[in-house]
């Protein structure tokens, strides 16, 4: 699952009621909080939402959460280049393992600008690419990419992966705003080895639904995979 949560400056009870409804393995986080009391707001959304944190930093308002049934193995954070003037960007990255099967989840949030957030991907695959060599595991990004689908940033990475929503898709494609949704600017990523069986923003609950504009800007992005089996 990837959502953006706007710094919890709406409902964090909304939000914490959405992505229990949907009940994730794993969620990639965008804009949790990052001043003053961030540690304990982050415990706070992950115990309401019944996950634990597996990754993540002050910086640049990224987390991974994972279910108790989701064990880590590891996990990474890389601050991307900077750009005077504006918002530092990053990638956090958990390495995974959950029935079985291990997985890299990365979450990441690109710049609203085209030179900054294009420049800004080739610095992910290129950090998401050593640490799939490391683990030998499949990649799933997840994050707000500030971009439509067709646009030069969303191309590189389809270039690598596979657009989980155009394999398989579920719900709803739209994702901002979450009041009055126009734009697809959240995706969910995969290596090819990963099945993608469903992708999308969830609409089938009328009360789920009643909670998007309440809990932030963005709506969810809920993905279900099967991911292979880890080799042993």
């Amino acid at each position: 699952m990837s959502y953006n949560v706007r710094s919890l400056r709406d409902d964090p009870g909304a939000v914490a009621r959405v992505v229990r409804a949907l009940d994730p393995d794993v969620v990639c986080l965008q804009e949790v909080p990052r001043f003053w009391t961030w540690r304990l707001q982050r415990r706070r959304l992950a115990r309401a939402c019944g996950l634990d944190i597996a990754a993540g930093r002050r910086a640049c308002g990224l987390a991974v959460l994972t279910a108790p049934r989701v064990r880590r193995l590891a996990r990474a954070f890389h601050l991307l280049t900077p750009d005077p003037d504006l918002h530092r960007r990053a990638v956090a990255i958990a390495v995974l393992e959950v029935g079985g099967a291990r997985l890299i989840a990365a979450s990441t949030h690109l710049d609203l600008r085209d030179g900054p957030r294009l420049r800004h991907v080739g610095e992910i695959l290129a950090h998401l690419d050593r640490v799939r060599d490391r683990h030998r595991a499949p990649v799933v990004l997840a994050g707000d990419v500030n971009e439509e689908p067709g646009g030069p940033s969303w191309n590189l990475l389809t270039d690598r992966f596979l657009d989980a929503h155009m394999v398989a898709p579920s719900g709803d494609a739209l994702t901002f705003s979450a009041r009055d949704p126009r734009r697809r600017i959240d995706g969910v990523f995969t290596d090819p080895v990963v099945g993608i069986t469903a992708c999308g923003v969830p609409t089938g609950d009328e009360a789920l639904t009643a909670d998007y504009p309440k809990a932030t800007d963005h709506r969810p992005v809920l993905a279900v995979l099967d991911v292979p089996p880890t080799a042993t």
